[in-house]
């Protein structure tokens, strides 16, 4: 793979730190400012919005800079915001910190996708993107762990110091190792909106919300599942965690393979399979060894998903990919809050911590249809042999 795929998994790795180090932070930064874990919490929630509005939002703004100029223009406004939230004096502050960094999020990814699958020949597109976004999954294996643990130890402001620093890392890596072109949209803002126009753009969003959606409304809640129902202690959590990371990780590298041989059928596949763990976890949440199992495949399932999205949709965005591949990156943002509502709601109801696997578990399926019905739509998809990609002309930035 070409080295400037790295250079992007490490801004991905960045980023994918930002997002989720603050959960293990929250307590230290609701004391430090004294406010509520609820209102602490808007530190998650106010990320993951901005997510979704920078993704199609500066995704389309940055539509006639060339990739690499834009990429690297994202990371410095990712710099910008973790340096904001690392000196803020106030709470405030702080979450435009977190608003600022977030904006850069979506549309790094969606540009990124489109800039690593470009990078390579058109039957390795997949794996090419399963490898920019390794740096997100080893972000959940080791970034927040350790950024969690420094958190704790030399202060929450500690950590955002870090994450400034991986990202003058990332911003070098682009601007050394990522090959420049002058590649950039032709046309006027709204004429790339016309992606929109295109009904498999609209089911491979619904896909992307509802099939990402319900693993992380799972997931969301799933530490009390493992000391309410479970039985492990509270200082087992982290290391838990690292389980389902290593699920992430195999699940992006192995689902970006396994795409690149037939995209449409390991989608099925997969989307079908993360159902049943889901469900398999719900019934057996009690067993630890279960649990263990559980979380792994739980993580495997969940990410293999990603590659293997994230290339349907510029499948039917050509003429506007890095529009399409950012709205995208919007719809995993969408389908986060909204799987996280979806568990809470049933957890608000009453109807214990394994609801929110039961919750996960039908919001999955419902992707899975949507999903059926796109495939349908397209003359069975899943009835013809798997025709290789064709190839287009690499535009790496």
């Amino acid at each position: 793979m070409p080295a400037a795929l790295y250079a992007l998994a490490l801004g991905g790795f960045g980023i994918g730190l930002t997002e989720f180090v603050i959960m293990g932070l929250l307590p230290e930064v609701a004391a430090d400012f004294g406010v509520t874990e609820t209102v602490a919490g808007y530190l998650i929630s106010g990320y993951a919005l901005s997510v979704a509005v920078g993704g199609i939002a500066l995704t389309a703004a940055l539509s006639r800079v060339p990739r690499k100029r834009a990429l690297m223009l994202l990371m410095v406004l990712f710099i910008a915001g973790n340096l904001i939230s690392a000196v803020a004096p106030t709470y405030g502050m702080t979450l435009a910190g977190r608003v600022v960094a977030a904006l850069c999020h979506g549309a790094f990814f969606g540009i990124g996708a489109v800039v690593a699958a470009d990078l390579v020949p058109a039957h390795r597109r997949a794996a090419a993107v399963s490898v920019m976004f390794a740096g997100l999954t080893v972000a959940n294996v080791v970034g927040v762990p350790l950024g969690t643990f420094l958190g704790q130890a030399a202060g929450w402001r500690a950590t955002f110091w870090a994450i400034t620093v991986i990202g003058v890392l990332g911003l070098i890596g682009i601007a050394v190792l990522v090959p420049a072109t002058s590649h950039r949209s032709t046309g006027s803002v709204l004429a790339e909106f016309r992606i929109f126009r295109d009904r498999q753009v609209w089911l491979s969003m619904a896909v992307t919300v509802l099939g990402y959606g319900g693993m992380f409304g799972a997931f969301s809640y799933v530490a009390f599942t493992l000391t309410e129902v479970s039985g492990f202690s509270s200082a087992a959590v982290p290391w838990l965690l690292v389980v389902f990371g290593v699920g992430l990780f195999a699940g992006n590298v192995l689902g970006g393979r396994a795409a690149d041989r037939d995209l449409v059928r390991t989608l099925v596949a997969v989307v079908a399979v993360l159902a049943v763990v889901l469900v398999v976890f719900a019934l057996t949440a009690q067993s630890k060894v279960a649990t263990v199992v559980s979380l792994l495949l739980m993580g495997g399932f969940g990410f293999a998903t990603v590659p293997a999205l994230q290339t349907r949709i510029m499948r039917f965005t050509g003429a506007a990919p890095t529009l399409g591949s950012g709205a995208n990156i919007a719809a995993f943002n969408v389908g986060n809050a909204f799987g996280a509502w979806a568990a809470g709601l049933a957890l608000a109801a009453g109807a214990g911590y394994t609801s929110p696997l039961w919750v996960g578990a039908a919001v999955t399926l419902a992707g899975l249809g949507v999903l059926l019905l796109a495939v349908r739509s397209r003359g069975g998809e899943l009835a013809r042999p798997h025709q290789p990609e064709p190839e287009r002309a690499a535009v790496a930035a």
